[in-house]
């Protein structure tokens, strides 16, 4: 609120012949224990007035309420000045910021920002970790367009290296030719499967040798199996005919089944950035550490780095015989990805067990004087849990996220059929409301908790139509719609002036929309939007049950609370899409 901030610049030149900027000044959304909408915190004007906390509050609140007609009303509470606004103030919000097209639209900033995410390994299926990682990058990509940013969504897939070869070996000697077509298994499953039968295999093989008297250490070296993975991996990077046609073959096998993932959970990129693309393209970049000495060689032949003078260790970015490491190759890709789109930012949606990864990534590309060094951020995300442990899994030991996924659908299923919410449905719209709101339990639960933190994902309380989730905001939505399909709204500006409470705290937490898409983007947080979309159901709700809408007495109050409600949906609606949620017209 711009205008207060200025009336207040005035009052303390006024009342006390200082110049503070507006920039000085702390406005906060008045708390619900006292009256009013806006709060000046006032302590920061004592030292000017030489008063007490309540005497400089009462002081400037004077000299607002007399300034501005929008301020009906004041009290002070020790150092916060609390401001009632007049109601036409946010009648006026309403119908010149709300209602239109253009609320909540930011031009476009001119920055552009990479925001990569989803990174599989094409060795097995996505799982639950994976689901909390696409959600979190769809979603901050989503939020970075809205605030103005030009966005380039990136997956950077893991396609190569040994764990790839332990499927690609395990299905060429127990496959006997099977495909996605014959098993009609989803293709990353059918890899997956083979992955957790080479693991198998190998274990066997390890117990054998130790039974014939070789070290655990031994045995892990001398098995039989990892020493042909081994050699499966030199040929492909020899690239033997034979061996990559396999690995082509196995890989596509893998990204149909991953786009179908992708599909449900409603997630897309712009670009896909592929490892065996890009592992050998960090080499230069170590000769060219090495020439501008922030690289050193030891005797061995390997490359290293010194950063202890960083807080950091020593680091590793080329072995001795010549081949790269996960550094090596992460700034090779650094470079393509800036070659490719000169991006301002640069964000890496990574769990936090990759966190020192990335602060030493960082650091050699900014002692490099790389182009776009200072516009990296690493978005490090918690652990996911669930109450049992696991869910049904393929592999018993992580949760698949196509499990969880048709898990989701069932609980919604069974929730909104308990609850007499699909009378009167097609058969084909049940389906796809199961879908809709298993989707957005399943998001809203993952998304409504601040990315760093690690959290307990109970499937059964995410699909509560009453609770802090999905559903209940969902459902919010339906209802607004409802009651827009019962009435026709003229979009006429009618005459009200004087509100209720409850529409008076509606349009206040509407007009924040604009605000909380920018915090959620310099924060890099869908937990903002999450639970501001959720405190804006609840006060529509509120609203719902202590105004009647399409009862209303008066014409015109009916009007306005049609065109609130309207307002409300979009506010809703758009938020939620922010999260990658849909919400159903009905339910």
């Amino acid at each position: 609120m711009n205008f207060i901030l200025d009336a207040t610049v005035k009052a303390v030149k006024h009342l006390y012949d200082i110049d503070i900027a507006a920039a000085d000044i702390n406005l906060q959304e008045t708390r619900k224990e006292f009256e009013g909408q806006v709060t000046v915190v006032t302590f920061p004007f004592t030292k000017f007035s030489k008063k007490s906390p309540e005497q400089t509050g009462t002081e400037v609140g004077e000299f607002l309420k007399n300034e501005l007609s929008e301020v009906s009303g004041f009290n002070v509470v020790k150092g916060f000045l609390n401001l009632s606004i007049a109601d036409e103030y946010w009648i006026n919000q309403l119908y010149n910021e709300i209602l239109p097209d253009t609320f909540a639209v930011v031009p476009a900033n001119g920055q552009k920002v990479m925001v990569e995410y989803s990174s599989p390994n094409t060795n097995k299926p996505l799982h639950l970790g994976h689901v909390r990682n696409n959600l979190l990058g769809f979603s901050i990509s989503e939020i970075l367009g809205a605030a103005g940013y030009e966005v380039i969504k990136a997956n950077l897939v893991n396609d190569r290296g040994i764990h790839i070869c332990k499927s690609m070996l395990a299905w060429q000697k127990f496959g006997n030719g099977e495909t996605p077509e014959s098993t009609r298994l989803k293709g990353d499953h059918l890899v997956g499967k083979y992955y957790v039968i080479f693991d198998q295999e190998y274990k066997a093989q390890i117990k054998e040798l130790k039974d014939e008297g070789q070290t655990e250490e031994e045995a892990k070296k001398n098995a039989p199996l990892i020493k042909e993975a081994q050699e499966m991996l030199q040929q492909w990077e020899a690239g033997n005919e034979e061996v990559i046609s396999l690995w082509k073959t196995m890989n596509n096998w893998v990204y149909g089944g991953f786009a179908e993932t992708y599909r449900k959970l409603g997630v897309t990129f712009d670009k896909f950035y592929y490892e065996s693309d890009t592992y050998l393209l960090g080499k230069d970049i170590v000769d060219e550490g090495l020439a501008k000495g922030v690289f050193f060689r030891k005797d061995d032949g390997s490359v290293w780095i010194d950063l202890t003078s960083e807080g950091l260790d020593e680091k590793l970015v080329l072995r001795s015989d010549g081949t790269s490491v996960y550094m090596t190759q992460d700034m090779g890709t650094a470079q393509l990805k800036y070659n490719d789109f000169h991006m301002d930012k640069s964000i890496y949606v990574v769990g936090n067990e990759q966190d020192y990864h990335f602060k030493v990534l960082f650091t050699i590309l900014k002692k490099l004087g790389k182009d776009g060094a200072d516009g990296l951020f690493h978005l490090s995300y918690g652990m996911v849990d669930l109450p049992t442990g696991k869910m049904k899994s393929r592999e018993g030991t992580v949760v698949d996220a196509d499990d969880l996924i048709e898990k989701m659908e069932q609980t919604a299923k069974e929730q909104t059929e308990a609850m007499g919410k699909v009378d009167g449905f097609g058969e084909d719209e049940k389906q796809q409301l199961y879908h809709t709101i298993g989707m957005g339990a399943l998001k809203y639960f993952l998304l409504k908790v601040d990315p760093k933190k690690r959290l307990l994902f109970n499937p059964e309380e995410s699909v509560d139509f009453q609770g802090h989730t999905g559903p209940f905001i969902q459902y919010t939505h339906a209802r607004i719609r409802s009651v827009l399909s019962r009435a026709k709204i003229t979009n006429a500006d009618v005459t009200v002036s004087q509100l209720a409470p409850e529409e008076r705290d509606l349009i206040v937490s509407l007009t924040q929309f604009p605000e909380i898409i920018k915090a959620a983007a310099d924060g890099y947080s869908p937990a903002v939007i999450a639970n501001y979309v959720y405190e804006v159901a609840k006060i529509y709700n509120k609203f719902y049950h202590e105004c009647s809408i399409l009862q209303a007495d008066d014409e015109n109050v009916k009007e306005f609370r049609l065109q609130l409600s309207a307002a409300s949906g979009k506010v809703i609606n758009k938020g939620m899409k922010l999260l990658g949620i849909d919400v159903p017209e009905r339910m």
